[in-house]
């Protein structure tokens, strides 16, 4: 193997898809010595690609190898993400106190149920009394009394305003950078976190208005991290980073959901309201943080080095070969004559967005997955309480392990992924279209396993933390899949899908609460498990079917199409 092949920093993306750069490389020229030096330098450039590719030639010749280690400190990228691990871990624990601290504002013996002789029938049996008559897993009863379908509005009313900032957040991430809109999206989350004990106890609607106002704030930072991804990280290293960055949401409900068990269960400002207080006063600390040590583009960055500026920019340029080249037939025409096609910034094309069937199969599989997932995380809190009747500790615990488990699956996966790839045994679509089945079908077929094992909460544990894990592969699936399309608007597509995918965080909870109606039953629940892994699977079938991993042709930098006035007739 020769020396530089295959190490984890020399090869790139471009290496993986159809050579179609060359083509675009040749340009014309008015002179024949020119077009002979152009071929002449084609020729050299395909042969350097050629070199590359193969792993005869280091990324950055001038290194001597992919990166000059500068010393023992962290990379600046490095810093980077873990910043935006520790900003997702903030804004989730922000997001899902709510499922668990709502098991203990509620009191659930105070709401009416239908048929209570049928209720007992079809639930699990309560657990056996100590041997002094008293309930070995005691409740206390909340202060509010909220039947399901206020509860799943509560719940939902998080993501009307996630939603509505989504497609926003990536544009303004794209046009100013992503530093600010997403530092800002978490003080704001942060901030409304803070305000939600009052909310409640003034009154349900203001409650719901905050809530909403919460979901505003968090709705921006998945685009802003998607838009600075594409300035900061190697195509190659993607997949991995990804898998770190977002997994701060995985780690972030490990930590915050059994830690708002606990601290409901205490007398500590009021039980549940610590819950609220605490995670918001983290996230108003992590924006220091943020702020100071984060920056939009390496070439902004006061304190990056040299060398990984340079490894990071040359990266990113050897994808982006189209769009230099475009850069230097401008530049070539203000040498010739006079270029008048003004700005180059270039408008969304919202109807080839709006009509890309590559990135509606993205939209369709994400919302699958969307509703599966917040079934799992608004929900399963309820059902753990009402069903299989834990206390809220032991509740908390056990739904914070299947997110434990699927980061770790998450990150293994998406090394794969990027292993595979740089061995070439698998295209780039290909890797797509696997580990996205692999993070659809199989957490569907751990719901469905929790219908047949029924109370056993042993194998409903390992439905949900074994087989459900694999839901961490979607970081080498779907996710990435944006700025394969259009590295120029990956934003702004992220936001578009990620707003359909999350309009489920708010219809799950309100359709779940319509099928469950004040019957708390086994057979009611299994209604809800059986419809979120179908559509699960229903969404990952068409990403099998319409999915692309090529750059769209209106994401591409189209040839120039200038008002050519020589120098000689303007003196004319």
């Amino acid at each position: 193997m020769p020396p530089h092949k295959w190490t984890d920093e020399s090869r790139d993306a471009s290496c993986y898809y159809e050579d179609t750069t060359a083509s675009r490389l040749r340009r014309p020229s008015s002179s024949s010595n020119s077009s002979a030096s152009v071929e002449r330098s084609d020729d050299e450039a395909d042969d350097e690609r050629e070199a590359f590719c193969s792993g005869e030639r280091p990324l950055i010749r001038s290194s001597g190898a992919a990166e000059v280690n500068d010393g023992c400190g962290p990379k600046t990228r490095h810093i980077f993400g873990f910043m935006g691990f520790l900003g997702f871990a903030v804004v989730y624990a922000m997001r899902v106190n709510l499922s668990v601290a709502i098991v203990a504002m509620v009191n659930q013996t105070a709401i009416p149920h239908s048929n209570s002789s049928v209720i007992d029938a079809d639930t699990c049996p309560l657990p056996e009394p100590n041997h002094n008559g008293s309930n070995p897993n005691p409740q206390r009863e909340g202060e509010f009394v909220w039947d399901e379908a206020t509860q799943g509005l509560v719940l939902g009313s998080f993501f009307y305003g996630y939603v509505l900032t989504q497609v926003p957040g990536g544009r303004m991430a794209e046009l100013y950078g992503g530093k600010k809109i997403y530092g800002y999206g978490v003080l704001v989350t942060a901030i409304f976190t803070l305000l939600t004990p009052l909310a409640a106890h003034w009154d349900l609607p203001l409650l719901v208005l905050v809530r909403i106002l919460e979901g505003m704030g968090e709705g921006v930072t998945y685009p802003a991290m998607h838009a600075m991804l594409a300035h900061w990280i190697p195509p190659l290293e993607r997949n991995k980073f990804a898998a770190v960055v977002y997994a701060g949401s995985n780690i972030g409900t490990v930590i915050s959901m059994p830690l708002a068990g606990w601290l409901c269960s205490l007398d500590f400002l009021g039980g549940w309201p610590s819950a609220f207080y605490i995670f918001g006063l983290l996230g108003i600390l992590w924006f220091v943080a943020w702020m100071y040590l984060v920056y939009d583009k390496p070439s902004d960055h006061p304190r990056i080095s040299a060398s990984e500026r340079e490894y990071i920019e040359r990266c990113l340029r050897l994808v982006n070969q189209d769009r230099l080249v475009a850069e230097e037939q401008d530049q070539d025409e203000e040498q010739d004559g006079v270029n008048l096609r003004g700005p180059q910034e270039k408008p969304i094309p919202w109807s080839s967005l709006l009509t890309s069937v590559p990135l509606w199969a993205i939209l369709l599989t994400q919302c699958g997955q969307g509703w599966a997932f917040y079934t799992q995380l608004t929900e399963l809190p309820t059902y753990m309480s009402n069903i299989l009747h834990f206390d809220i500790q032991s509740n908390a615990l056990l739904n914070a392990v299947p997110y434990l488990t699927s980061w770790f699956v998450g990150i293994a996966c998406s090394a794969l992924a990027d292993w595979m790839l740089a061995r070439r045994y698998i295209s780039l679509l290909n890797s797509y279209k696997l580990w996205n089945t692999v993070a659809s079908v199989v957490p569907s077929l751990g719901l469905i396993g929790i219908i047949y094992v029924g109370c056993d909460w042993v194998w409903v544990t390992f439905m949900l933390a074994g087989v459900g894990s694999f839901g961490g592969a979607v970081y080498a699936g779907n996710q990435m899949n944006h700025i394969a399309l259009s590295p120029r608007y990956a934003g702004t597509m992220y936001g578009i899908t990620n707003s359909a995918a999350n309009i489920c965080g708010f219809m799950a909870p309100y359709v779940i609460g319509l099928i469950i109606n004040h019957r708390e039953t086994l057979t009611q629940w299994h209604l809800v498990f059986w419809l979120a892994a179908g559509l699960n699977i229903g969404g990952n079938f068409i990403y099998l079917i319409f999915a692309s991993a090529e750059e769209q042709s209106w994401s591409k930098t189209p040839a120039p199409t200038t008002t050519r006035i020589s120098r000689a007739s303007l003196r004319a």
